[in-house]
């Protein structure tokens, strides 16, 4: 990896909880644009924790504020942010219909300028209904999925729920692409979104299982517990 420099790693080697130098929690519940039916909790050992070198966000069977679900929302917001860099999360994805797990990144001008026009880059999303299907967006204020105009790409990776996989954004001053253990799978120019690109201001890092909604689908409780599995998280720039 030529010339770059390790700026942030996450091994989950220490402690039960994430370091809350790092990290932050979105509690709440509302659908979150989305209709989902989870609602996220802060800091609750049922639904996050560090295990044997592992970050364990689980969706669960749980009754809160008039949701039948909980879960977490991990977030680096105000804590850690990023321009450009080689972002490598080590992770497994929970399985069944209606589970949800992403892990993705938002603009910091979120307050001043709304969704989505701060931005958001989608490093990896898999839905249960559509078992090994990793999805890789990016949704800005012209190109998003509510206009069903999200710069996207798909593709079928085998066993991505049994087994631990690398996945790797690459983010500079002309491109974004994405990578899965070390296959490249698409990668999106700022020139030809040169109208509509917010991916020249700093971004910070989210992580959630989320259950249901626009997206998820139809749930099968039957699958809960769901748990997105994480061994690591490193960036370089």
């Amino acid at each position: 990896m030529k010339n770059r420099t390790l700026v942030f790693e996450e091994t989950f080697k220490e402690g039960v909880l994430p370091n809350e130098l790092y990290w932050d929690y979105d509690v709440g519940g509302g659908g979150w644009g989305n209709k989902e039916l989870q609602y996220y909790t802060r800091a609750d050992s049922d639904n996050i924790r560090i295990s044997d070198g592992k970050l364990l966000i689980s969706a669960i069977k749980e009754e809160m504020e008039n949701h039948p679900i909980t879960s977490t929302r991990l977030v680096s917001r105000g804590k850690q942010h990023w321009l450009y860099g080689r972002f490598e999360i080590r992770a497994k994805m929970p399985s069944g219909k209606g589970t949800w797990p992403a892990i993705w990144m938002l603009g910091i001008d979120e307050e001043k300028t709304g969704w989505p026009r701060m931005g958001e880059i989608d490093i990896m999303e898999h839905v249960g209904r559509d078992q090994d299907t990793i999805h890789f967006s990016l949704h800005t204020g012209k190109y998003n999925h509510r206009k069903g105009t999200q710069i996207t790409h798909t593709t079928k990776i085998e066993g991505v729920t049994e087994r631990f996989c690398d996945y790797v954004m690459e983010w500079d001053e002309e491109k974004i692409l994405f990578e899965v253990d070390g296959i490249e799978h698409c990668r999106f120019y700022k020139k030809d979104y040169a109208d509509s690109w917010p991916f020249d201001k700093p971004h910070y890092l989210i992580l959630n299982v989320a259950i249901g909604g626009g997206f998820g689908g139809s749930v099968d409780m039957d699958c809960l517990p769901a748990t997105m599995e994480v061994e690591s998280i490193r960036v370089y720039q």
